[in-house]
């Protein structure tokens, strides 16, 4: 029985003169100046590998979980963001950090808005009545 699904599989991988060549395109990642700041992402997205690699390495987020989260890639399109990750490990961390401390920047010059403040004033006072968790 094995035998006969094994000689079948293969009858069904031999070219015939009929059969259409089929070509398996590889995910690539590129980087184009103008696109994502000429950082390296997805081709044909604009989806970053440093945002896959946060996903999966510090937010705890498996291929498949990246994937259902963004439904317009490709689970081989991740793995190729991963490895391209670390390869360049050390050019996609220091990019990361510096994003981070933009941010950082960013928050300590933006002043805090309206519910912020409101809310600053409740947990000064001791009301705070924000939801328990879970």
């Amino acid at each position: 029985m094995v035998f006969h699904l094994l000689s079948c599989k293969i009858r069904l991988m031999e070219p015939t003169a009929s059969a259409q060549t089929q070509t398996l395109e590889t995910p690539r990642i590129v980087a184009t100046p103008g696109t994502c700041g000429g950082k390296p992402r997805i081709d044909g997205h604009r989806i970053k590998v440093s945002h896959i690699a946060v996903c999966h390495e510090r937010m705890g987020m498996s291929p498949d979980d990246i994937v259902t989260s963004h439904p317009t890639i490709t689970l081989a399109q991740v793995y190729a963001a991963l490895a391209y990750y670390y390869e360049h490990k050390d050019e996609i961390d220091a990019d990361i950090a510096e994003g981070e401390r933009f941010v950082e920047e960013l928050k300590a010059k933006t002043p805090p808005s309206k519910l912020q403040k409101l809310l600053a004033a409740r947990k000064a006072n001791g009301s705070d009545d924000s939801l328990p968790p879970g």
